[in-house]
């Protein structure tokens, strides 16, 4: 596969600027921006200067990003950064960084390694911003422009951009399979799914009350045999009852967005089926072009997912060939199939429409 880095942009929001360029498309672009809610698997180093234990702005992260490491939890690409790609758009700043208007214009990216859905995930790595305050960040960008564009520009503005959230996979790793969280002894994992369900549901509400309508969301991916999980058992097998914890959430996340499809006037919600692409990957590796599924390819260990990858450490030179560059996070080669499927995809891949259909459709009527 051939793959191409481009080099990051990092830039210090005006937020009523940001949203101007959302009235209007620059040639090439499918839509005008887009606005990014997530974890470390699309956190661009928002962490950065957080007191935070969860933080990627060291080599060899970035070793195939043409900026070198700034904050992915990759070796280059994530799955946002392929979607940006694919709609035109320039790489999206990190929320923290954003230092010039210019290339500020095309979205902001909030997301926060450790972060999740419940505010509590994530207190083992200190520093984070959760999804709630991830939302607020948002809120004040929206305010501003409202205050100087007025309600009614700024609202169309705003429905023409694309909303990326994808959230979870913490809530999981970093809360429910942690012993030092009470929420194992508190809720079963059908209780957990619906209680975080419900909380993600008021959330996303309030997004489409600051005037988001397209929206875009991740499933949970796979979690069984990631190399952190992997690494837990003395012969590396992966833990399918992992993935039983994951699949009520991610079927109670497909009724909502069939259900906000219904009942939200004029919003649109998409759904990527991260949890089955992941395991088609795993279970066809070579059909994509992977040799390696049951190590990271940077990290201490059996499997190297004991730790994750250190400052400075070596990591595989074989990349491309790797689905998981550290404990927890996929290689950017798998970060651009997951990209890619989401932009082009049937329903089995992103449901009910995909990405570029989600740029183009006409939501003005609905």
């Amino acid at each position: 596969m051939a793959v191409s880095f481009r080099a990051s942009s990092s830039f210090l929001v005006l937020p009523w600027v940001l949203l101007l360029l959302c009235g209007f498309r620059v040639q090439g672009e499918a839509v005008p921006a887009m606005f990014i809610f997530g974890d470390s698997l699309i956190d661009n180093g928002n962490n950065n200067d957080l007191a935070s234990f969860a933080k990627a702005n060291y080599y060899p992260y970035g070793i195939d990003f043409a900026g070198g490491p700034t904050g992915r939890f990759s070796n280059g690409y994530t799955v946002v950064d392929e979607i940006a790609e694919l709609l035109g758009l320039p790489l999206i700043p990190a929320h923290s960084q954003v230092t010039s208007v210019e290339d500020a214009l095309h979205g902001v990216n909030y997301a926060s390694a450790a972060a999740g859905i419940l505010d509590i995930t994530g207190q083992n790595f200190v520093g984070r911003i959760p999804f709630n305050q991830q939302i607020h960040n948002f809120e004040s960008t929206r305010n501003q422009l409202t205050a100087r564009l007025g309600a009614a520009r700024a609202a169309s503005s705003i429905a023409r951009c694309i909303f990326f959230v994808g959230m979870g996979s913490n809530d999981y790793l970093n809360n429910y399979l942690l012993p030092n969280y009470a929420t194992r002894l508190q809720y079963n994992g059908e209780q957990y799914a619906e209680l975080l369900v419900q909380q993600y549901s008021r959330q996303l509400t309030r997004l489409y009350n600051l005037g988001a309508r397209r929206f875009v969301l991740t499933s949970v991916g796979s979690l069984a045999c990631i190399p952190s999980i992997l690494a837990q058992t003395p012969f590396s097998r992966c833990n399918f009852g992992v993935d039983e914890l994951v699949i009520p959430f991610n079927a109670r996340v497909r009724q909502m967005v069939d259900q906000f499809n219904s009942n939200l006037p004029g919003a649109r919600f998409s759904l990527i089926n991260v949890f089955g692409i992941f395991r088609g990957i795993l279970s066809n590796p070579f059909a994509y072009g992977f040799s390696v599924i049951d190590r990271g390819c940077c990290g201490v260990g059996r499997n190297r997912g004991q730790i994750t990858c250190l400052p400075m450490e070596t990591p595989c030179l074989n990349r491309n060939q790797y689905v998981f560059w550290d404990a927890f996070h996929p290689t950017s080669a798998v970060n651009i199939i997951l990209g890619q499927k989401a932009f082009l995809g049937g329903p089995d891949e992103i449901y009910p429409m995909n990405v570029q259909q989600l740029a183009s459709v006409d939501l003005s009527h609905s």
